[in-house]
């Protein structure tokens, strides 16, 4: 496994302890590391990802709810919800890395981690997200 598939296992469990702490402080992010001890070659991109989706959060979740017929964000799973928030971190703000990519580890990710249904339903509303980004429907501030 690469070490940028590392990082985004990682993020999204230091997201889901956050979440179910109701509690994106950069303390409980150092709680979370001194518990888990993340490689070396993993702490930069699991650090931007992390604080990327935490300083981001409410303009992503509004996204994904928009995007999401009949779902709230609060309604969906934690690992769901959170594998979506990394990729869409990384569809809004992260242009080193094609978007494909994006959509595939997050739906590799929720198989590994989610429920049955979770690959498909976090590709669906990925691509619908991919798609109105690229048709430059979605805007988002620098």
């Amino acid at each position: 496994m690469g070490s940028r598939r590392r990082s985004r296992e990682l993020a999204m469990q230091a997201l889901f302890y956050m979440d179910k702490c109701r509690d994106n402080s950069e303390e409980k992010l150092k709680l979370f590391c001194d518990n888990f001890n993340p490689a070396e070659d993993i702490l930069p991109f699991f650090g931007r990802l992390v604080r990327g989706v935490t300083c981001s959060e409410q303009e992503i979740d509004s996204i994904i709810e928009q995007f999401s017929s009949n779902w709230k964000i609060s309604r969906m799973s934690c690992v769901d919800r959170n594998i979506m928030r990394i990729a869409v971190y990384e569809l809004l703000w992260c242009n080193d890395i094609p978007s494909k990519v994006s959509i595939n580890e997050a739906i590799d990710i929720g198989k590994k981690y989610g429920t049955e249904e979770s690959g498909p339903f976090i590709n669906g509303i990925l691509d619908s997200i991919r798609d109105a980004i690229e048709k430059e429907e979605i805007k988002v501030k620098e």
